[in-house]
């Protein structure tokens, strides 16, 4: 029972490592290649468990995310004669894991890096060659790095890689022309930030028209309203008057009268000469009667 139980214990053993011997996982960040003495047999491999035929067959995994490879400052010719040193990094990834095997001595990343630098370098060159310091440097950098990265793009399909961006880190100018660029990068953001300021006072300005029309148009709006309420005010007061005046006319004259007088002697140091038996005093004489 006891050689049984051992016996049992050792084919366990072995089963195990056997299965560990010929399974393999391949993840979602993974590709993988399947050798059978050292020759590619598949390379279709999708994320999940796999099997193979242990001693025969062996497996090696390479990274399909995006990688990012920084070059040191390289020489370039402008169509002016002028050298440019520029420091650029590529992103990249492998497209076909067979043929990047193949074609970059069994998929070392420090061969395809420095094949792809190759590439990119070329497709600088030539695009550089054909534009000047200023297009290099200010406004058609990234039409030229767009072609750049088409050029290359196109060269590193054979390698098994596929190029996802090219970008330029830093660019140093000649001693002779980087004054005379900075100058005239320095006049053309001055011109910019004077258009700006002058259309800054354009609107400004329209806003404040705006402003004073509205302005004029609100105080207008508010002097027809009172007068037209002033209107019927009067209209309103004279009907009254022609109310009172119809029903009692000595009580209206004497209304009238009272009014004319407070508005003749209303100031302060006013003085008026008036007859005795003028009209102005009749209803006083007519009180005193």
């Amino acid at each position: 029972m006891g050689n049984r139980s051992y016996l049992a214990v050792i084919l366990a053993g072995f089963v195990a490592l056997v299965f560990s011997m010929s399974a393999f996982v391949v993840r979602e960040t993974d590709l993988a290649i399947k050798f059978r003495f050292g020759e590619i047999v598949r390379a279709d491999f999708g994320p999940g468990l796999h099997f193979m035929t242990p001693l025969i067959n062996n497996v090696k995994k390479f990274d399909r995310r995006i990688l990012t490879v920084d070059y040191p400052a390289e020489q370039f010719l402008t169509s002016e004669g002028k050298i440019l040193r520029i420091n650029f990094f590529v992103k990249w990834r492998i497209s076909d894991v067979a043929r990047f095997y193949t074609s970059t001595a069994g998929g070392s990343e420090e061969v395809a890096a420095r094949r792809l630098g190759e590439i990119v370098k070329d497709g600088l060159k030539g695009v550089i060659a054909r534009r000047t310091i200023q297009q290099v440097v200010a406004a058609e950098r990234t039409e030229f790095l767009g072609e750049v990265l088409k050029i290359a793009g196109a060269n590193v399909g054979g390698l098994g890689m596929t190029m996802i961006d090219v970008r330029v880190k830093s660019i140093e100018l000649p001693e002779e022309v980087s004054e005379s660029v900075f100058n005239r990068m320095r006049q053309d953001f001055a011109r910019q930030a004077a258009q700006l300021r002058a259309e800054g006072s354009a609107v400004a300005e329209k806003t404040r028209a705006e402003a004073d029309r509205q302005r004029t148009e609100t105080l207008a709006n508010a002097y027809r309203d009172a007068e037209k309420i002033k209107g019927e005010g009067d209209a309103a007061a004279a009907d009254i008057y022609a109310e009172a005046f119809s029903r009692n006319p000595d009580f209206y004259a004497f209304h009238r009268g009272l009014a004319a007088y407070r508005k003749s002697l209303g100031k302060q140091g006013d003085i008026m000469m008036l007859a005795p038996d003028g009209e102005f005093f009749k209803y006083f004489k007519e009180s005193g009667r």
